[in-house]
Formats: C-alpha cells, structure tokens, sequence
C-alpha cells in the first residue's frame, strides 16, 4: 500500500465523492416523493392510478437500473429528448427508487391493524384525524427499516452512473486504474469512500426507527 499515492488521488476521489453524493440524494428524494403519491394510491386503491401504480412498481423493481439508464441516456436522443448524465442518473435513480419507496410505504399502511381504527371510530375521531393520528404515525414506525434498506440500496446503486460518463466514484476509481495501475490504492479508496457514505445513513437508520418505536409502541399513540 503506497500511501504516498493515496495522497496524491486524494482530491480526485473528494470531487467524485460530493458528485455521487448529490445526484444519489437528489434520486433518493425524488423516490421518496414518487414512493409517498405511489403508496397512498395503492393503500387506499384509486381507481385507475391504482393499476398505473402496481404496473410501475412492477417494471421498475423487475429490470435493471443500468438497462434503465441505457434508455434514458441513449434511448430518449433518438426521438429528440436530450438529458445530461446528472439528470439522467437523478431521475433513474428516482423512479428505480420510488417504486422500492413505494412497497415499504405501502406495506407500513397496510400493517396497521384495522381494530386501530375501529377503535377511533368508536372514540367518535374523524377519519381524517385517525390517519394523521393513529395509522400514520404507526405506518412510518414500521416503514423506517425497510426505506433506510432503500436508502442504502440506492446510494450503492450509484456506482453504475459511470456506465453513462459520470464522474463518480467507481469512474474515478477505473480511470485512476487503467492510467496508473495502482489497483490495490484506488480499490481501497473506493471502499473507504463507500463506507464514509453509507455508515452515517445506516447508524442514523437506526437511531430513528429505535426513536419512532419508542414514541408508537410507548404509549404516546395508538389506540
């Protein structure tokens, strides 16, 4: 290990690092959104978008997000849509993303057992009171794990950005190889910057589904 070669690729992986961390945190919100509209359509079956929803879902978890890139960077020029790398890897990301949100939303909804409720109507609660109140707060307490899982799928999904020329980390790390042939500097790099990106979403993860179980499950909410 050539630590004086590390120095040196320093400010290379830094640059590369703050990209792949603002496009995957633009993509994560934006799946985040997708996944919140998508979830509410599915938990309380809109007719129509209902079936759009379950046919998006479907799609996108069941292909991949490098095919999904390919069409979006390649495919759209050909009838006359012209995107950038960033843009396309943001909104790949967040329609990939959005239909995993989606079923982690969707399945924290439909997890709350229906005598919750019928125990607020028998309160005299209105309806729209015991989803903000009772459902609500409960669904995101069992949703928590699954969309931190999201999170971390999608951040590590980013290192297939550089299949459409984005300079990101896994870029960066191939370029730096195939000039210099420092392999085993530039793979510990790209580990070490995984883990700087990854580790606070997982501890911070953890630290909010513990705080949300502990308000729910405490004797704060439900019924």
């Amino acid at each position: 290990m050539d630590f004086e070669v590390i120095y040196t690729y320093l400010p290379y992986y830094a640059e590369a690092f703050l990209l792949t961390i603002k496009i995957g945190w633009i993509g994560i919100v934006i799946s985040f959104v997708l996944g919140i509209v998508a979830a509410f359509i599915q938990h309380f079956k809109i007719p129509f978008f209902n079936v759009l929803v379950k046919g998006y879902v479907e799609f996108f978890r069941n292909t991949p997000l490098l095919v999904q890139l390919f069409f979006l960077y390649f495919g759209l020029p050909k009838i006359g849509i012209m995107i950038s790398a960033q843009v396309c890897g943001a909104v790949g990301l967040g329609l990939l993303g959005g239909s995993y949100m989606a079923e982690s939303i969707r399945s924290g909804l439909d997890a709350v057992p229906p005598s919750q409720s019928e125990s607020a109507y028998a309160l005299g609660m209105k309806r729209s009171l015991i989803f903000k109140e009772v459902i609500l707060p409960q669904a995101v307490s069992i949703s928590v794990p699954g969309i931190v899982a999201n999170i971390i799928f999608l951040l590590k999904e980013t290192s297939v950005f550089s299949a459409i020329s984005l300079m990101d980390l896994m870029f960066t790390a191939k370029d730096l190889i195939g000039l210099y042939y420092n392999t085993t500097e530039c793979l510990f790099m790209l580990v070490v910057a995984y883990c700087i990106m990854l580790l606070p979403v997982s501890f911070m993860g953890s630290i909010v589904e513990k705080k949300s179980r502990m308000k729910i499950f405490g004797g704060k909410r439900g019924i």
